[in-house]
């Protein structure tokens, strides 16, 4: 049953299926079984681990179909079975942190072994962010208002992508804005 030894394993598909807990209890023990002796498939479920542990922190209607729901599926694609979910952990809203004069945020992950962390950042009217160097790659979504970032006037629907080592003198808002931040905790301020 194991391709051992190869980067890819015909078993692969069923390794995801593992991972998102959407085998039929019957398969479970050998998917088990198969993984414990496949390299290939070891490395596929590690490689699936840290995104699936992202997932199950989203609310529960966005990724779990209810039961009803899930039986439906589960006839339609021919498994006589439907999955067991884990159950859904608890959703609790970030509260909007005032970090500096107008400039709030609300983390929504963090990451210490990359030291990364989502947000989103809202500044007031007339609000400045300070001068910075990036330490890793900087992802910036406007999602309202209206944000200069360099002499660069962005709009709701914008990206800007910010290279490590690179800085931006000059942020600000003459409107107010609110956008998601994927940044590094150690970005150096200026």
């Amino acid at each position: 049953m194991s391709a051992a030894g190869t980067d890819n394993c015909e078993y692969g598909e069923l390794t995801c299926a593992y991972a998102l807990q959407a085998l039929p209890a019957s398969e479970t023990a050998a998917a088990e079984v198969h993984i414990a002796s496949c390299p290939a498939c070891q490395r596929e479920l590690a490689s699936l681990r840290p995104v699936l542990d992202r997932l199950v922190s989203w609310p529960t209607g966005i990724l779990r179909p209810d039961a009803s729901l899930q039986k439906r599926l589960a006839l339609r694609i021919g498994t006589a079975e439907p999955s067991v979910m884990p159950p859904a952990l608890p959703w609790h809203e970030p509260e909007w942190e005032q970090v500096a004069p107008g400039i709030e945020c609300k983390l929504l992950a963090s990451d210490t072994v990359r030291n990364r962390v989502s947000m989103l950042v809202r500044l007031a009217p007339g609000g400045c962010y300070p001068a910075h160097t990036h330490a890793a790659e900087e992802e910036l979504y406007l999602l309202d208002g209206e944000l200069w970032i360099d002499g660069r006037k962005l709009y709701p629907g914008d990206y800007n992508y910010g290279a490590p080592g690179a800085g931006d003198d000059d942020v600000r808002s003459e409107t107010g804005c609110t956008c998601l931040l994927i940044t590094s905790t150690k970005d150096i301020l200026r």
